[in-house]
């Protein structure tokens, strides 16, 4: 019986495997049991059909297929790393601070306000991740809007955008950057050179657009104003030499990642090395509980169900498709991955979709070469992360601010949010498209 069983799932792999990844995007989708359970079921389900290897060793020879062969542990222990750091610096009141001395600067103005606490989202977003970035935001909003007697929306709305938007430019800035840039080699100046250049211009286009649509509904009184242009900084701060430690430590991981190339320390082991320091003045236990651990096995478990359809061949199919659809053509294949990435991200999740996409990647590059596929990594990141801003559930930061405003008596509706995003998503991808084939395609 466990014979024939395992017969018919050689013999039908690809169909199986295809046929988990597609049942668990469905359940993922529709949000009725927790993603990270789906993830684990149907990576369990995975190795138990012997779609994966659950050995090391066949035969006295390494087995190449061995589940943990298909984790990349490049990418788990640089957002463990990387949360760690932000959950310690954030506890000394550091990026509040930060935050409170740019609003005094606008005096108060509401159109100000929207400019500085987008511009501040986006570059916070860059450096640390989009989803800690509007959870430290956010109650900095709510006071600013109490204190002005304007409605939230229109500030957390922008900062959904602009936190998508900026972490699209670095390699830490959003999960399905770290994804590709460890599938495809890339570095953190990689992804700083390339789409720096791109993120700025879409960022200054969004908050033109934000103060066009929201420009009638950010005003205030004098008097109201001049309350925020005084407000009092002195008291955020509340553990300074944390505070020191952190931002020293922040500063000098972020050196790493930009001196990648010469030092040649991977990403992940200067975040490990980052966050060690500063668990050296912390307790442990205390700091491992505000760890996204529902995050990190979500990736684990999703990494093994995709290692089954590469391991079945299911992948180099989907290669082999898109390649005969364009016809081999760069461009074409560019703006397929392009716009193909940024809609379907907005629907479903995008850390699942670029999952799923890096090793489609990797066997085009085995088929046409490194440098027909250097454009696709951009194209695939500036889709999967830009795309995220469509609807209220396209990005986990966007989900995030969204309860917490709908929790304080602002809800922000699926078509209130989808009639801006959808507009925000398609001025972004046609820059992008733009930018692509000046940079890559002429």
């Amino acid at each position: 019986m466990i014979e024939q069983l395992h017969n018919i799932v050689q013999q039908h792999s690809v169909v199986i495997s295809a046929s988990i990844l597609l049942i668990a995007y469905i359940f993922i989708a529709i949000e009725k049991i927790p993603k990270v359970t789906i993830s684990l079921v149907g990576a369990a389900i995975t190795i138990l059909l012997g779609l994966v290897s659950q050995t090391k060793t066949l035969n006295g020879g390494f087995e190449p297929n061995y589940f943990i062969n298909f984790v990349d542990f490049n990418v788990i222990f640089l957002l463990v790393s990387m949360m760690i750091i932000v959950s310690i610096a954030a506890r000394s009141g550091m990026f509040n601070w930060v935050a409170n001395k740019l609003l005094t600067l606008t005096k108060g103005h509401p159109v100000g306000i929207l400019i500085v606490l987008g511009l501040f989202t986006a570059f916070a977003s860059a450096l640390l991740d989009n989803v800690t970035t509007v959870i430290l935001v956010m109650p900095v909003t709510f006071f600013i809007a109490e204190k002005l007697d304007i409605n939230p929306i229109p500030y957390l709305i922008t900062e959904i955008f602009a936190s998508n938007i900026g972490g699209t430019a670095t390699l830490i800035g959003d999960p399905p950057n770290i994804i590709i840039g460890s599938a495809a080699g890339l570095s953190f100046m990689d992804f700083v050179k390339e789409l720096t250049p791109i993120v700025a211009v879409i960022m200054l286009v969004m908050l033109f657009v934000m103060w066009l649509i929201f420009r009638h509904e950010l005003n205030t009184t004098p008097e109201k104003m001049q309350a925020v242009a005084n407000m009092d900084n002195s008291k955020t701060i509340t553990d300074f030499p944390l505070m020191v430690r952190s931002a020293i430590v922040l500063g000098l991981v972020i050196l790493g990642f930009v001196f990648h190339d010469v030092t040649h320390i991977e990403t992940c082991v200067t975040a490990m090395l980052g966050a060690s320091v500063l668990l050296l003045f912390e307790k442990p236990k205390d700091i491992f509980c505000e760890v996204e651990w529902n995050t990190i096995f979500f990736f684990i478990g999703l990494f093994i169900i995709i290692g089954g359809l590469e391991a079945s061949g299911g992948i180099a199919l989907m290669a082999k498709w898109i390649l005969n659809v364009t016809e081999g053509s760069e461009s074409a294949t560019a703006m397929i991955i392009l716009w193909a990435s940024g809609i379907i991200s907005g629907v479903i999740d995008n850390i699942p979709y670029t999952a799923t996409m890096t090793p489609m990647l990797l066997e085009i590059r085995n088929v046409m070469g490194v440098e027909y596929t250097m454009p696709l990594w951009w194209c695939l990141s500036l889709g999967a992360c830009l795309g995220g801003n469509m609807t209220i559930i396209g990005a986990a930061a966007n989900v995030i601010v969204s309860e917490t405003s709908a929790h304080h008596g602002h809800k922000i509706g699926f078509m209130q949010f989808f009639k801006y995003g959808f507009v925000i998503m398609l001025i972004s991808l046609t820059l992008s498209s733009v930018y692509i084939w000046l940079r890559f395609l002429k």
